[in-house]
């Protein structure tokens, strides 16, 4: 079972969400916030495995209500993934850099939002497709190294785990980065974690902000070329 928090300063919205969510089998609301502070304080007393978290919120924004939980070492198995409405809201990139593991635009499909919830509580970083290329513009018009990335960047790996890490840029899952490759999805697997504590970062989220960053992958008209 799925333990969801919903912060959202709109009741509605919550409300919304709360019925959708209530109506999967394996998941369960567990709290509700209007504000980033009420956010911080249930994800621990309500013992949250995932908070589904606005941007924009009174008291403590979303962006810092995210930094405060992925800070906190008793809440470091709480997965957070911010919902948006992408054309207005500016702060993707910094929620990415906070700790969030993923987001999507508020106008998501509701079979697609539970997806979603299955994918980061399972561990699994989640962008949504549309919005990705303007991330990477952002990324790149504002270069800051991510949370936790290590010195050497992509420099430290070996072939194989550079082309993991192209990959998972691009946005493949470890099942997908196994096909392509020719490995066992376990394998990836492996590549994936033992890059994730070669670079020190959270999650797979910060491993697509290296990838653009260092340059190791760049965008194109398309999507995105690997150097």
């Amino acid at each position: 079972m799925i333990r969801v928090l919903l912060a959202d300063d709109q009741t509605l919205v919550r409300a919304a969400f709360a019925m959708l969510v209530g109506s999967d089998s394996g998941m369960e609301v567990v709290g509700e916030a209007a504000t980033g502070l009420e956010a911080v304080a249930l994800a621990r007393s309500a013992r949250a495995d995932l908070v589904v978290m606005d941007i924009r919120m009174p008291e403590l924004d979303g962006i810092e209500a995210t930094r405060r939980i992925a800070a906190d070492e008793d809440l470091a198995g709480v997965k957070v993934l911010v919902l948006t409405t992408y054309d207005t809201d500016d702060h993707i990139v910094d929620a990415l850099r906070a700790g969030a593991s993923g987001f999507l635009v508020k106008d998501t499909r509701p079979a697609d939002l539970l997806a979603a919830i299955r994918t980061v509580a399972a561990g699994e970083a989640l962008l949504s497709p549309g919005p990705t290329a303007r991330l990477i513009a952002r990324v790149l018009s504002a270069p800051q190294p991510p949370a936790g990335a290590g010195p050497g960047g992509p420099g430290m790996l070996t072939d194989r785990e550079r082309q993991v890490l192209a990959l998972v840029a691009r946005g493949l899952n470890n099942t997908e980065i196994a096909e392509t490759l020719g490995l066992s999805p376990l394998t990836a697997k492996t590549h994936v974690s033992r890059i994730m504590g070669k670079l020190a970062v959270r999650d797979r989220a910060q491993l697509v902000i290296v990838a653009y960053e260092s340059g190791l992958v760049v965008p194109s008209g398309g999507g995105a070329d690997v150097r």
